[in-house]
């Protein structure tokens, strides 16, 4: 091969190393724009689209997983005033959602209506014991009586009906409900629960605006509550929890409504694990949402009971009893971030982050939630009065925890395969191509433009020499 000819094969190679290079390069934005196209449609609550498959599906599996405390010491607590020690007993847990949705209708206006409907059915293989089992509990007709009644009232109801403050039931009749002697009707936590639905939800399909998808527009037809007598903590902000818009930004909230606590509430982004190989970012319920008005001012507006919380100077406790018609107050599992008042209430509980938090796995492309564990503890009001005759004794108010729950969902195996096949491969075998061209573009650039100089030396020193 002569001088000439190795020049122009280097000179060749470098150009061509560097049109690859280019192409790489070029592949980046382009490829960016169209795996940005691919999931904007894929996620749009359509018919035929990726999302709108797993929006109407009822193959993952999701649980409530219940723990209820049970009373050690209730003859102290009567006749002394004793605190009540506590041991909860569970888990007990229930397979819920598998009712696909229903009334689903689409409307011109870029959104879609739907009704979820509720169900039950008791999972022993992932329970300690049967429903049969017997809990020793506060009875909830007393401490309802307790916090609505006149108190000469509630004393002539409870005394009439031989009621006490703590009572004896099975998991299934304090969860699903049993027939009270003093209120002469049905009560349990839950009830009714089976053959009832939550909604009807109207929300933004995303076909007009995508960062708008799963957006909730409407609640029970409409467009903000009426539980908490401002406008602020009465708005319904965000989606339902189960997705949200494509290409999140970690360094924004993530906004959703719960009809279980009757309020919107935000989570915010903690870190990026690894979920069946698949990339998601976890996102926590931060200690401010729960926080006292004192330290969150935007709480302030939720903060209705002064017995309870102080003149609103307490954390951790949300009061829904206009929301559910019963003096209910929720908070995290264990009082996990409430005031410390509030857990030297009771005996026997130890908040715990792991356990107790509420969080979120969501996978930042599609924005689908793919697992979930939404922890909540219910509880009620108790303390001393002078006319209630089996409270002469109880010294202070007390917030009771009847029970928490863990409603939990995680995407199968089956499922994290399609979707790492369906996505995730496809955005890998993207990348490694536009990386692949950069890098051999760029390696096939170097080495020819390094043989053009040496080969030119070479040159250049042999035609100094025959000069």
């Amino acid at each position: 091969m002569t001088c000439c000819d190795q020049k122009c094969g280097l000179i060749t190679g470098t150009v061509l190393g560097a049109l690859i290079a280019v192409l790489g390069g070029i592949l980046i934005p382009v490829g960016n724009l169209v795996i940005k196209n691919t999931v904007n449609k894929e996620v749009v609550l359509e018919e035929g689209t990726l999302a709108f498959d797993t929006w109407t599906s009822v193959d993952i599996s999701v649980y409530r997983q219940f723990w209820i405390f049970d009373v050690q010491n209730p003859y102290d607590v009567l006749t002394q005033g004793a605190k009540p020690k506590l041991q909860q007993k569970g888990p007990y847990t229930y397979k819920t959602r598998f009712i696909p949705k229903t009334n689903i209708t689409f409307y011109d206006n870029d959104t879609v209506s739907f009704v979820l409907p509720a169900g039950a059915i008791f999972d022993s293989s992932m329970s300690v014991g049967s429903e049969e089992d017997i809990i020793t509990s506060l009875n909830l007709a007393v401490a309802g009586v307790y916090s609505f009644l006149d108190h000469k009232l509630a004393n002539w109801f409870i005394q009439r009906s031989n009621s006490s403050l703590f009572q004896n039931r099975t998991v299934r009749e304090v969860l699903w409900g049993y027939k009270d002697p003093m209120l002469n009707s049905m009560l349990g936590v839950f009830y009714p629960y089976n053959g009832t639905s939550d909604g009807p939800y109207t929300v933004f399909t995303g076909k007009d605006d995508v960062n708008k998808v799963a957006t909730i527009d409407r609640w029970q037809g409409e467009k903000s509550l009426s539980y908490w007598n401002d406008s602020y903590c009465n708005m319904i902000n965000g989606t339902d929890g189960a997705s949200f818009a494509p290409f999140l930004d970690k360094t924004k909230p993530l906004y959703f409504f719960s009809s279980d606590i009757c309020r919107s509430i935000s989570a915010v982004y903690e870190g990026t694990i690894d979920l069946k190989g698949i990339d998601v970012y976890r996102y926590l319920l931060p200690p401010e949402a729960l926080e006292s008005p004192a330290v969150n001012p935007d709480n302030q507006c939720y903060c209705t009971e002064t017995v309870v919380t102080k003149n609103c100077t307490m954390a951790g406790l949300l009061d829904i009893s206009s929301c559910r018609g019963i003096p209910v107050y929720i908070s995290l599992p264990h009082f996990l971030y409430a005031s410390q008042d509030i857990l030297n209430g009771v005996e026997g509980l130890s908040p715990n982050f792991d356990e107790h938090s509420i969080f979120m796995d969501v996978e930042p492309i599609t924005g689908f939630t793919l697992r979930f564990a939404k922890r909540l503890q219910l509880n009620m009001l108790y303390g001393p009065s002078e006319y209630i005759t089996i409270l002469d004794k109880i010294k202070y108010n007390t917030v009771f925890p009847i029970l928490w729950v863990n409603e939990t969902a995680v995407l199968d195996d089956e499922t994290a395969d399609m979707f790492k096949k369906e996505l995730i491969s496809q955005l890998d075998l993207l990348e490694g191509l536009q990386i692949g061209l950069l890098t051999a573009g760029s390696v096939i650039f170097v080495l020819c433009l390094i043989g053009l100089i040496v080969v030119s030396r070479k040159t250049a020193s042999k035609n100094k020499m025959i000069g």
